[in-house]
């Protein structure tokens, strides 16, 4: 896909704020030079340290995450809380599965669960040393477009349970 396929042109006259993009989000770390190759070497992203108490990362687009060096007052995210990687095919997930408990020591990674059908794609979770979640999946069609041109279709339900369950969802 290229950047600019992945760009859409959305307005809410009616909303309060009319922004450009969602532009960033943040993580926190316990240590920059802990979590950096992490992020560098296993996810691929692109780091610069922009200031003394913080990192951007990024993986395309002009969204960006900033990561926060926050030590012993780091608060830990849950499942439901996660970044999430969309791979180039199932057999790419494996591989990144198979790498990831390869180099789990190395790179510090806590939780690695099972690749498994959910919610229409194929993926798997991991919780890397600093307590962030990270999902990598492969959906078989343009996800993020799909997800908005299906509009509403569930009322609430918790990842946390989903991933417990491991289930596969029926709905394609």
């Amino acid at each position: 896909m290229r950047i600019t396929d992945a760009l859409v042109e959305y307005r809410n006259p009616a909303s309060v704020v009319n922004p450009e993009y969602l532009s960033h989000g943040t993580l926190q770390c316990y240590s920059f030079a802990r979590s950096r190759p992490f992020y560098e070497d296993f996810l691929g992203l692109q780091c610069v340290r922009h200031s003394s108490a913080s990192m951007a990362l990024r993986c395309g687009l002009r969204f960006h995450v900033v990561c926060i060096e926050a030590g012993d007052e780091l608060q830990p995210a849950s499942i439901d809380n996660h970044w999430g990687f969309d791979l180039s095919s199932v057999e790419e997930v494996d591989r990144v599965w198979r790498a990831a408990q390869e180099l789990k020591d190395k790179y510090g990674i806590r939780q690695i669960f099972d690749a498994v059908k959910r919610h229409g794609v194929y993926g798997f979770y991991l919780e890397d040393f600093d307590h962030n979640w990270w999902e990598f999946q492969f959906y078989d069609g343009v996800q993020h477009d799909d997800m908005f041109d299906f509009g509403d279709r569930y009322q609430g339900s918790a990842l946390a349970n989903e991933v417990r369950s491991a289930g596969d969802d029926p709905v394609p």
